[in-house]
């Protein structure tokens, strides 16, 4: 794994292209801290730091074709690179190093884009012809890793971080207002988005193609949600589950340094390590999260998961000043809005996984996206039917979508809730009917913004403008949401690359393995219970599971969110209202920010709901992006620890 960075076109600055590229690396360093190298010619420089995990001898980029035509920065892991490797042998490529990195660039000569859907992996690349002077930036079918893209004063700057443009001499962030208030009406940046003017995102399953003048965009991937053949019986089924997942996680386990696991105490990573310890020929090292919070606290479970597969576990106690403390530093790597504090934990996760010496982690995030785990999946299935069904039918299922919130359960929960359901009956977010009651409170977390008149208007044209979006199901159209904004947009960027990258581990995730997804899509609502969620995973092993992790239900991960600064910090509501600051940052509700922070603060706790703390995170988070990239506080000005291996083709006698 690795972090890549580069500027294509433009006039040099004054520095000298050398010193553009290493002040641009050391901004994402943390992303590669092993090694460090660059391409340099007349309209392009790039370059990659280097986190060694495959070939860690003589696996170092940039990458050139032996002809030195073609030149690859790569970050990612390609996990079917051995298989395309042999295919690629019996054409008669020959191979320099045994790294998936080379695999990239020689199937690129081969056969071209096409190359791209051969590709089993995590990743994000600039690939360069530097005969036809083409630049081509990729990013994976999921959006595992990130790639960001800013056009300034003539130049095109790209990077795995947007925290290396500020080492562009004259680079500016500066907040844009339609991308926050989507952010925060839908919770996370849609695909293109950053949340800053002028920087966008390749999104996923996309390529920009720069030549000269010309650029050309286009997608390589689609999202493919519909379903295949059904196995002909559930014992079938649940035998196809065990073999593509067995599979899926052989080939993220190829690596040259040891692999852990994140364990939550739930289902999904719970499976994954089982796979993983049946494979290793030594205890697997396990890594958890436990909080002081008992609320969101799941030792237990871990526990017992633990205790039956005889791992080596490491947890991570987790206390109100730990959150509160830890916010800046993850906020800097986030580098975007976050509605939730559960990706600090993560931050401070990933610093322990680092010191135990551990470079890989494999996790669950993908299988509640791919099998249906959310409660959004029955809500959907709910409010779509809630015409056809009668009463007691409604509050049956109610009952059953949220079992771990209390206003859902618990006596006459259910019918209290009846009045909020009928209000999302009808479709008034044309394309979005799925996360309409999802978005009610993103609709208060916009309030915090001046200037928001229509949040979501971004997700309504990125739906309108999605070929066969309009054709699908109800449950297809909430879970296309779901890939394409909660699970790309968060949970593997601010929730998971950026956590685990700010201290140099990868993160893989074999429930994105393309061929569990497409086995899921098969599988989803044909066997059980369609409001038992993930029933066919839970069915497949729940012979190898403790009893506790697999009838526990679904419990998405969280952390304490304001009452953490309230209890810990009580001075920090002077932060969030200092006047100077507020009008600094300039596109905040001055009057709505002092209103909310008083209603946290001044208690009682019980009266802050999931809307106040999700605003209030946002705002918290916001407040720190202001002081790192607006105000440019993030950017390193210490030279590369790694030093900077060099590939210098520029036609000038003149060396940087």
């Amino acid at each position: 794994m690795c972090g890549i960075a580069g500027v294509y076109g433009g006039e040099r600055p004054s520095g000298g292209h050398r010193n553009l590229i290493e002040g641009m690396l050391r901004q994402i360093e943390h992303r590669g801290p092993d090694e460090a190298g660059c391409y340099l010619d007349d309209r392009l420089v790039m370059g990659t730091v280097r986190l060694s995990i495959i070939d860690l001898a003589c696996g170092s980029q940039p990458v050139g074709s032996a002809d030195g035509r073609w030149w690859l920065c790569y970050n990612g892991e390609l996990y079917n690179y051995r298989e395309l490797r042999r295919e690629l042998d019996r054409l008669g490529v020959r191979f320099r190093t045994d790294s998936d990195t080379e695999v990239v660039l020689q199937a690129w000569l081969t056969w071209g884009r096409d190359c791209l859907s051969r590709f089993n992996g995590a990743f994000a690349f600039a690939v360069y012809d530097s005969v036809s002077d083409e630049l081509t930036l990729v990013r994976d079918r999921f959006g595992k890793r990130p790639l960001f893209v800013a056009r300034h004063e003539g130049a095109w700057l790209f990077a795995s971080e947007m925290k290396a443009f500020l080492a562009y001499p004259g680079f500016r962030f500066s907040f844009d207002t339609e991308h926050l208030a989507s952010i925060f009406a839908t919770w996370a940046p849609l695909p293109a988005q950053s949340g800053y003017r002028d920087i966008e995102q390749v999104p996923m399953g996309e390529y920009l193609c720069l030549s000269g003048d010309r650029v050309e965009r286009g997608r390589w991937a689609e999202l493919d949600l519909e379903p295949g053949p059904a196995p002909e019986s559930e014992e079938a089924a649940i035998e196809l589950v065990r073999a593509e997942l067995a599979a899926a996680v052989d080939v993220r386990l190829r690596s040259d340094v040891e692999v852990g696991v994140y364990v939550s105490g739930g289902l999904d990573s719970s499976i994954i390590a089982h796979l993983a310890a049946e494979r290793q020929s030594g205890p697997l090292r396990t890594f958890s999260l436990e909080f002081e919070d008992a609320v969101v606290d799941e030792s237990a479970e871990q526990s017992a998961l633990t205790g039956k597969l005889g791992t080596r576990h490491h947890a991570v106690r987790v206390r109100d000043e730990d959150i509160v403390c830890t916010l800046p530093d993850a906020v800097r790597h986030a580098e975007v809005p976050a509605f939730r504090t559960a990706f600090v934990p993560m931050y401070l996760l990933s610093e322990q996984v680092r010191q135990a010496g551990i470079k890989v982690v494999l996790s669950g995030e993908g299988a509640d996206e791919a099998f249906l785990g959310y409660g959004i999946f029955k809500d959907a299935l709910l409010l779509d039917a809630w015409n056809d069904l009668d009463e007691d039918t409604r509050l049956d299922r109610i009952a059953r979508i949220y079992p771990y919130l209390p206003h859902f359960s618990g006596e006459g929960a259910p019918r209290r809730m009846l009045g909020l359901y009928r209000q999302f009956t009808e479709e008034y977010l044309p394309g979005l009917f799925s996360h309409q009651m999802r978005f009610q409170n993103g609709r208060f977390a916009v309030r915090l913004l001046r200037d928001a008149a229509a949040p979501f208007d971004a997700a309504q044209r990125l739906v309108a403008g999605e070929p066969g979006y309009a054709g699908l199901g109800v449950v297809q159209k909430a879970q296309w949401l779901e890939f394409r904004t909660l699970l790309a947009g968060y949970l593997l960027s601010t929730q998971g690359d950026r956590m685990t990258l700010g201290h140099g581990v990868e993160n893989r995730c074999p429930f994105l393995d393309p061929a569990v997804v497409r086995l899921a899509a098969s599988l989803n609502h044909r066997f059980g219970d369609p409001f038992d969620e993930k029933y066919i995973l839970k069915r497949a092993y729940a012979d190898v599971l403790p009893d506790q992790v697999v009838a526990k239900g679904k419990f998405p991960y969280r952390a304490t969110d304001s009452a953490a600064f309230v209890r810990a910090r009580p001075d920090f509501r002077d932060t969030l209202t200092d006047q100077a600051t507020l009008d600094e940052i300039g596109v905040l509700d001055k009057r709505f920010v002092r209103a909310l922070v008083d209603r946290v603060f001044d208690g009682p706790a019980t009266r802050i709901g999931t809307k106040e703390n999700q605003a209030f995170t946002l705002l918290a988070s916001l407040f720190w992006l202001h002081h790192w990239f607006v105000r440019g506080q993030a950017r390193d000005t210490s030279p590369l620890r790694a030093g900077l291996h060099v590939v210098d083709r520029r036609t000038s006698a003149l060396l940087a």
